[in-house]
């Protein structure tokens, strides 16, 4: 799953569609997949929030190059859709299908399949997984308590209403501004190989390490909030 920011990468010759094209071809040549993150939650107040007819994501300029290339499908996720590229992607995607929260169940099968969070240019405040692990993690303040109902359009026109429970968290505006609270501990855990990619630092995350690191913290914290501002997390919790 990759998360990027051109304009940190720097000019490059074909631009967002060459970076894509190598990306596909790294990850899928081996049966792998690519997972872009084409997220609308930007659209939740529009009437329609997830247009599969005319595709379009509020994550910029990359997300929107992936949505166009006939070689992805995206999944159906009402918030927060990826677009998968590989042999396999169709059944990937499909598990959005059934997403009752702003969380991605595709997000959930990056962690059981041993998959990466790849960060070009970016933080761990990009990092959409991280919302994942605190689902599966069950922490408190994250989710609302009452469902809003969206729209989304089918590629045949039709229009479907899904109800799907807000990303929420009471004080805190953006508790994903905070993610980086946990890059200290996922260095010393080993959770990120470090890179670069034109004038862009790389990060390539490992999901399933990342997860036992937030899990490691959660319970030796015994759940106290540790994301309600830039305060560093106490080593002593990992």
């Amino acid at each position: 799953m990759v998360h990027t920011s051109l304009r940190c990468i720097g000019q490059m010759e074909g631009g967002a569609q060459t970076l894509l094209d190598a990306l596909i071809d790294h990850c899928t040549r081996d049966g792998g997949l690519l997972c872009v993150p084409t997220h609308t939650w930007g659209f939740m107040d529009e009437d329609i929030t997830l247009d599969l007819v005319t595709p379009k994501s509020n994550l910029g300029v990359f997300p929107n190059v992936a949505l166009q290339d006939s070689r992805g499908i995206r999944s159906s996720h009402i918030t927060h859709s990826v677009t998968v590229f590989g042999a396999q992607a169709a059944e990937f995607a499909k598990l959005d299908d059934t997403a009752t929260t702003m969380v991605s169940e595709c997000c959930k099968e990056l962690y059981r399949q041993d998959g990466y969070v790849l960060l070009i240019g970016v933080g761990q405040e990009k990092n959409t997984f991280l919302h994942c692990v605190e689902e599966m993690l069950d922490v408190p303040n994250r989710t609302a308590d009452k469902p809003v109902t969206l729209k989304m359009r089918h590629p045949d026109g039709s229009i479907e209403e899904k109800q799907i429970y807000p990303l929420y968290s009471e004080g805190i505006e953006d508790v994903s501004e905070q993610f980086g609270n946990y890059e200290p501990a996922f260095r010393k855990h080993g959770c990120i190989a470090d890179g670069k990619l034109g004038n862009a630092n790389v990060q390539l995350c490992s999901a399933r390490k990342m997860k036992e690191v937030m899990e490691l913290i959660f319970n030796r914290s015994n759940h106290i909030e540790l994301l309600a501002d830039h305060t560093p997390i106490d080593e002593k919790y990992y």
